[in-house]
């Protein structure tokens, strides 16, 4: 069980270097909805007994992050009839380095923590910490609105990640809760880059400095 829990965890980190190193939106997006169905999974594999309640939690996170909201930002991209972020604040290279050295940096820290003996044995705390801050590498050093939404969906992916050592003792109604918050601010943001949209005819965020009264 460890191993496959390692496993996901290890293809959920990949993901993450994978949308920092794409100038394609569809494939950025595609990274993000693999990694909600893939980490959606997970609480399966951390419970020793079926428990519908986080047989539950598991399939809304998977049709959510993996169906729904890539669906609405898939919608988005054609809506804006656009394909790449041709220049983004922050080039794919050095975003990628950045990304690599987070990751590393969290397997060092990790292992540095005085963690519990079976979550010491696992990559959840190095996962989590890694997702989190390429997720904050993506939201600050893109352009584009709909690439800023993925990198959103993946540092909400580092934080779901981490809720994971606590599942145990945390009830699962705390990450539905997080679910339906995510949910909820991607519909707002939705609107947001529809708006963007239709004033600038581009999702260009940068656009939004020559608002004026």
């Amino acid at each position: 069980m460890s191993d496959a829990l390692n496993l996901l965890v290890g293809i959920a980190i990949g993901l993450n270097l994978l949308a920092l190193a794409s100038s394609r939106l569809p494939a950025v997006i595609g990274a993000a909805a693999v990694q909600g169905m893939v980490l959606g999974v997970l609480p399966l594999l951390l419970e020793h007994e079926f428990n519908w309640l986080v047989s539950l939690v598991a399939v809304g996170t998977v049709a959510v992050k993996g169906f729904v909201i890539p669906g609405l930002l898939r919608r988005a991209l054609r809506a804006a009839n656009i394909d790449r972020e041709v220049q983004p604040l922050l080039g794919y290279i050095p975003s990628l380095l950045l990304g690599a050295a987070a990751t590393i940096s969290a397997v060092a820290l990790a292992g540095a923590l005085p963690l519990r003996p079976e979550h010491a044995r696992s990559l959840l705390v190095p996962g989590s910490f890694a997702t989190v801050v390429c997720g904050f590498l993506m939201l600050m050093c893109r352009a584009k609105a709909i690439a800023q939404v993925c990198g959103y969906l993946i540092l909400e992916n580092g934080v779901y990640l981490f809720g994971m050592l606590l599942i145990n003792s945390t009830p699962l109604v705390v990450e539905a809760g997080i679910l339906l918050d995510l949910t909820v601010a991607v519909f707002v943001i939705g609107i947001i880059v529809d708006r963007i949209q239709r004033e600038f005819d581009t999702l260009d965020t940068r656009q939004l400095t020559v608002l004026r009264e």
